[in-house]
């Protein structure tokens, strides 16, 4: 629940439209709903302006539906991350029930229902290689999804450099840069050297065995010489979305 909602309701008992008793069952679950296995935080977006999100991955689907249930009753938006078809399935499925429709990045194991409509701003996402994309795919949609434009270049990495200069207008002209990359990790230093906008750097676990599942890339990201570089966790390509929509969205 946002604030736009929590307003609507308050006018709406102002102007009689809805009696007080009902107000207070609909804002009952204020700040989380309690449900035994899960405490759904229907208040994190009016404290954080993120919504809560659910993280597929380890959680029974049954649950994962119960939460979906418990979400879109109260805010009629749905982000899902590292979910298997299987779990888009019965989302689909429960979606069809609160007449929403459900959308499935299968990359990135993402699934979303509502979002944003009005886009703001703009976010360059760039990843190094078509190994790459999954991360790079959900850090898009993560952003997309808060309300943020999104532009995306996939496949520009260091081993053919003269690729990067095709995507010389987003380097100019975005807010805030996510830039995705696997292996020696190199990408994200060498934008850093060709713009002056803040980048957000996202290693992934791809790469050989002296990669040693992304944490070399990790390392070489934290160590780049190139001030202005934030770096997030291996793989983390939603915490890198919300970042820079945060980002993007700053007053002044």
């Amino acid at each position: 629940m946002d604030n736009k909602k929590i307003k609507n309701i308050l006018d709406s008992v102002k102007a009689g439209d809805v009696s007080v008793m009902k107000a207070m069952e609909t804002l009952k679950h204020l700040p989380y709903e309690d449900m035994g296995f899960a405490k759904v935080d229907h208040h994190r977006s009016l404290r954080h302006g993120i919504p809560e999100v659910i993280y597929a991955q380890g959680k029974e689907i049954k649950d994962i539906i119960s939460i979906s249930d418990s979400i879109l009753k109260k805010s009629g938006k749905l982000f899902i991350t590292k979910a298997p078809r299987a779990v888009y399935k019965k989302v689909a499925s429960l979606c069809t029930k609160h007449k929403k429709k459900a959308l499935y990045y299968e990359r990135s194991g993402v699934i979303v229902v509502g979002g944003e409509k009005k886009q703001e701003g703009f976010v360059a996402v760039i990843s190094a290689g078509t190994s790459d994309i999954a991360v790079a795919e959900e850090a898009a949609v993560t952003a997309s999804f808060l309300g943020s434009r999104v532009e995306i270049t996939y496949d520009v990495g260091v081993a053919g450099l003269h690729r990067l200069m095709d995507a010389k207008d987003s380097l100019k002209d975005a807010k805030v840069l996510i830039v995705v990359a696997g292996m020696e990790g190199a990408l994200p230093s060498v934008v850093g050297g060709m713009t002056d906008k803040p980048i957000i750097a996202v290693p992934t676990s791809i790469g050989y065995g002296a990669n040693l599942g992304g944490i070399a890339t990790l390392f070489a990201m934290l160590n780049s010489c190139v001030p202005g570089i934030a770096v997030m966790n291996i793989n983390n390509g939603f915490g890198a979305g919300v970042l820079a929509h945060k980002i993007n969205t700053l007053n002044g």
